[in-house]
């Protein structure tokens, strides 16, 4: 499985009302992410990521753990993702820790998901970076990547977002540059 996605930084309120018009509302959480530095291999050198992801939102909190891997696409943030829940968060940082593997840095976001056109649409509050908007979708095969991307390209424009503005990094890269600035 591969998850197409384009994310940008994007002013939130004129996103959020073209999405109430076009797009279902699905629902909104807080997610903490904390991102591990493996024993074996530089994360950093390689592009891959292994979280541990808290998703709260009314009604519970689910902790999943996730691989992704290097980036496949020159535009997008396209990669082989595996993640899963786990029933107890707590447990899965222990067998991480047991392995060697050492939390790098924490993101922390307010999302809320639109669903339009079978793709997930989400627009994000990240801690100390700002605003941000979101669309993806996944696919089978890395032949359906382009045709998937062009069509996120198209519906953030049809949004009013410029899709050429598209970031590759992601947050934790993002907050890790602006910490090495301040520094």
């Amino acid at each position: 499985m591969y998850e197409v996605e384009l994310k940008l930084r994007a002013d939130h309120d004129p996103l959020r009302e073209r999405l109430d018009a076009r797009a279902t509302r699905v629902r909104s959480v807080t997610q903490t992410d904390t991102y591990y530095d493996a024993p074996h291999r530089d994360f950093a050198e390689t592009d891959e990521a292994v979280r541990v992801r808290v998703e709260r939102d009314d009604d519970e909190s689910v902790a999943k753990l996730t691989y992704k891997g290097p980036l496949l696409d020159a535009e997008s943030k396209t990669r082989e993702e595996h993640e899963t829940a786990v029933a107890d968060e707590t447990a899965v940082r222990g067998i991480l820790d047991g392995l060697g593997f050492e939390p790098a840095a924490t993101v922390e976001k307010d999302r809320v998901f639109y669903a339009l056109d079978g793709y997930t649409v989400t627009l994000d509050a990240v801690t100390d970076l700002g605003e941000f908007v979101e669309i993806e979708t996944e696919v089978e095969t890395e032949a359906e990547i382009p045709a998937a991307r062009d069509r996120a390209r198209d519906l953030l424009a049809d949004l009013g977002a410029d899709p050429d503005e598209g970031i590759r990094t992601s947050y934790l890269g993002l907050l890790l540059s602006k910490s090495d600035t301040q520094q």
